[in-house]
């Protein structure tokens, strides 16, 4: 099994910035892609940012420019730096891996998301 643990959601005025977490662990060979996607109410989910093994990355078009993933591949770890926050960025924050498991079998994981509230 896999687990995604997030954290650094929370209340931002807009203009501000937030740093989102998100650690995978268990039984993990090997992880393909981390990424982010997000659900604000009444709204369906939508990518915020992806980061795929070998470096390449994909951003919503919302967050191009302000938004910014990262990872540590030593701690199985992806980062979000959200800058420049809008008040339409608030959302329910998730993580999603693509792993392969130590079994060998390939899996889509998410977190438990992480809520992200950007008012004055």
């Amino acid at each position: 099994q896999v687990q995604l643990a997030e954290s650094g959601g929370g209340l931002v005025q807009p203009g501000g910035s937030l740093r989102l977490s998100c650690a995978a662990s268990g039984s993990i060979f090997r992880i393909s892609a981390m990424g982010w996607y997000r659900q604000a109410p009444g709204k369906q989910r939508e990518l915020v940012a992806v980061l795929i093994n070998g470096g390449s990355t994909n951003y919503g078009d919302s967050v191009k420019g302000r938004f910014t993933i990262s990872r540590d591949n030593a701690k199985n770890t992806v980062y979000l730096q959200m800058n420049s926050l809008k008040p339409e960025d608030t959302a329910v924050y998730s993580c999603k891996a693509e792993v392969l498991s130590t079994d060998l079998k390939k899996a889509s994981y998410w977190g438990q998301g992480t809520q992200v509230t950007v008012s004055s």
